[in-house]
């Protein structure tokens, strides 16, 4: 009789390899995972099946590691205006809490991560809609909350590849200023049919 897999190591190694993945980058060898790991190759395949395999379970743990942290971030908080709750998770996100995430996500953003996770370009845009929805819907602009989502998206491609904090953290900040006007016409129009129709008339040519 076989020997059987103990689920509590296979979720210990897991952890490891996934701190690990964390903290370099995904590897594309075994080697830094068994050794970040303290076990061997042959183990890591034992419990889960071939390289590829458990890249994969590597990765799903990262993400939820990330919803988690990155929900909490951007979710409405009803003390607070909700750019003040966007800022500070730009500042989160684009800095070293979420450095890590990034690092490694972003060889998933094309074509050559494809076989690793098939559905993750998708699934990594879907995940934060319905939170930022929420936010925004706060400030009465629920429908820009795809907007929001890739302005992120967007500097933090821009920062990854040219590493200026300084830019990318000031066109944010003019992002949430222009929100914050957005949505101030908005309320200023809704207050009556008197005042909706004064401003069309100033905006119109």
């Amino acid at each position: 009789m076989g020997r059987q897999r103990q689920p509590q190591i296979r979720q210990r190694l897991l952890d490891a390899c996934t701190d690990h993945a964390l903290e370099h980058g995904l590897p594309d060898r075994l080697g830094p995972l068994a050794a970040a790991a303290g076990t061997s190759n042959r183990m890591l395949i034992y419990h889960f099946g071939t390289r590829d395999g458990l890249l994969r379970e590597v990765l799903r743990q990262a993400r939820r590691r990330q919803v988690e942290t990155f929900t909490d971030l951007i979710r409405l908080r009803p003390d607070e205006p909700y750019t003040v709750t966007l800022a500070r998770a730009w500042s989160a996100i684009s800095g070293p809490e979420g450095e890590p995430y990034l690092r490694i996500f972003t060889r998933l953003h094309d074509a050559a991560g494809e076989p690793l996770w098939p559905d993750f370009r998708r699934t990594a845009t879907t995940d934060w809609l319905a939170p930022l929805e929420a936010g925004m819907r706060s400030l009465g602009r629920p429908e820009l909350a795809t907007v929001v989502l890739a302005v992120i998206r967007g500097l933090l491609m821009d920062l990854a590849a040219t590493g200026d904090t300084a830019r990318t953290h000031q066109a944010f900040d003019d992002f949430l200023t222009t929100i914050n006007n957005a949505s101030s016409i908005t309320q200023w129009t809704n207050t009556s049919p008197q005042a909706s129709q004064q401003f069309f008339r100033i905006i119109s040519p």
